[in-house]
């Protein structure tokens, strides 16, 4: 199938070999295409956007990179996965390469769908803002930003539990004490 913007570009072409060319009228709009071409500054920010969704590089190292077994027990599913992931790569963008289906949402580190606890092994999160240090202390890891650093094996979390862990102590600590007069300064608004 081909790229929407490429079939775009090809709309009202002339079929055969030109219709791969990029044939420009003079005022920079494509041939067949109804709109200019996106300036730069719209580009560089697609490429942007799309670098977040992709691993950040590491330097080039010597000889191929080093790939870890990695075991998930999904609870929601009660199936177990393994799959090799290398060790620059995140677990979550290795499993879905392999047909692998994981919990996730935010695909950023954010929040906590895609979290685990780490049952053996180690995780480098360094992305990992979407669980405190505290629950990373105790083995809790994102799988969307998360790389292996030695064969591991992890169980998926319920995303209530982890979001309780980590912010339920402020909910503990009983009901606010009512600010009268913030509540008449707030009515007198109206």
């Amino acid at each position: 199938m081909a790229c929407p913007a490429a079939t775009t570009a090809r709309i009202g072409a002339p079929r055969g070999p030109s219709m791969w060319r990029s044939e420009r009228s003079p005022g920079g709009v494509l041939a067949g295409s109804a709109s200019p071409r996106p300036s730069r500054a719209a580009r560089d920010t697609r490429a942007r956007a799309s670098e977040l969704q992709q691993a950040p590089p590491r330097p080039p190292a010597s000889g191929p990179v080093p790939t870890h077994k990695v075991t998930v027990h999904d609870r929601q599913t009660g199936v177990v996965h393994e799959f090799v992931v290398p060790e620059d790569q995140y677990i979550l963008h290795t499993a879905e390469a392999q047909d692998i289906r994981l919990p996730f949402a935010c695909r950023h580190g954010c929040c906590t769908s895609c979290a685990v606890r780490i049952k053996s092994g180690q995780i480098r999160q360094p992305e990992a803002l979407g669980i405190s240090a505290e629950l990373k202390d105790k083995g809790y890891a994102l799988l969307c930003v998360g790389f292996p650093s030695g064969d591991v094996e992890v169980e998926t979390q319920d995303e209530d539990e982890v979001y309780w862990l980590q912010f339920g102590r402020y909910f503990a600590r009983g009901p606010v004490e009512r600010d009268d007069y913030a509540l008449e300064l707030a009515m007198g608004d109206e």
